[in-house]
C-alpha cells in the first residue's frame, strides 16, 4: 500500500478496564473515517488520573490485547509503557507517528470529556499543529457541536471555522478537528470497577476476554 494512503487512528486512555463502549466507538470511527488501523495506546502513568483502583499497566495492556485480538483493524501499542515518566499525549503522538510509514495520515481519537480538559494537557496547542483530531460524543450532551465550538474558539484558536457538511472545524494553518457522534452505549469503567469490587456480574459490559482476565487476576477487589 502506498504510505500516502495509510490512515491510522491513535486511541489512548487508561482502559481501566477496556469495555464494549470503547470497542464499539473505535469500530465506528474506523469505518466512518476509512482508517486502516486504530492503535490502542494504554497509558502507563496518566497525568490526569489519580484513581486508587488503577490496575497495573501490564494488566491493562494484556486485557486490551486480548480484547482486540479478533479485529484486524485494531492493534495495540506499548509506546507509553516503554517510556519512563508521565504519559503525555504530545510525546506519544510524536513517538507513534515516527514508526509509521512516512506520509501516513494520523488522527488522534478522544472523547468529548477528555477534549473538555484539553487546555490542561502538556503543550496542548502543539497537538493542533501536529495531528488531526476526532472528538467523539458518547452519549451526546445537549448540542455537542456548540460545546465543541466554544472550546475550540476560546482555548485553541478563533481562526477555526465549522463545516457542517463534513462535521469538522478547519483552520488555514492548524490541523482539522472532527466531531463524530458514536452509538450511545452508556458504559463507564468506574461502574465496572465498582461491580467487580462487589463481586457482581460485569458480563456484557466488557469483552469476554477482559472479563475472564479480571476474574483470574482478582483486579478491582
Amino acid at each position: 500500500m502506498d504510505p500516502m494512503q495509510i490512515k491510522a487512528g491513535l486511541f489512548g486512555g487508561t482502559f481501566n478496564p477496556v469495555h464494549l463502549a470503547h470497542l464499539r466507538m473505535a469500530e465506528e470511527v474506523r469505518e466512518a473515517f476509512g482508517l486502516d488501523k486504530i492503535y490502542f495506546i494504554p497509558a502507563a502513568n496518566p497525568p490526569h488520573k489519580t484513581d486508587k483502583d488503577l490496575a497495573p499497566a501490564k494488566d491493562r495492556y494484556e486485557m486490551l490485547q486480548a480484547a482486540i485480538s479478533g479485529n484486524p483493524g485494531f492493534e495495540i501499542s506499548d509506546a507509553e509503557l516503554r517510556r519512563p515518566g508521565r504519559s503525555y499525549t504530545i510525546d506519544t503522538v510524536s513517538q507513534v507517528s515516527a514508526v509509521l510509514p512516512r506520509g501516513a495520515r494520523c488522527f488522534l481519537i478522544m472523547g468529548l470529556d477528555a477534549f473538555a480538559e484539553i487546555d490542561t494537557w502538556k503543550d496542548f496547542h502543539r497537538l493542533f499543529d501536529t495531528i488531526e483530531v476526532i472528538v467523539i460524543s458518547r452519549p451526546a450532551p445537549a448540542d455537542p457541536k456548540k460545546k465543541m465550538a466554544e472550546m475550540i474558539f476560546d482555548r485553541i484558536s478563533a481562526g477555526y471555522e465549522y463545516d457542517p457538511a463534513a462535521r469538522r472545524f478547519y483552520h488555514p494553518e492548524k490541523q482539522t478537528v472532527y466531531w463524530f457522534e458514536a452509538t450511545a452505549l452508556d458504559i463507564s469503567a468506574s461502574r465496572i470497577r465498582f461491580l467487580a469490587a462487589q463481586g457482581k456480574s460485569i458480563r456484557y459490559l466488557v469483552p469476554e476476554a477482559a472479563e475472564g482476565y479480571i476474574y483470574k487476576k482478582g483486579l478491582y477487589k
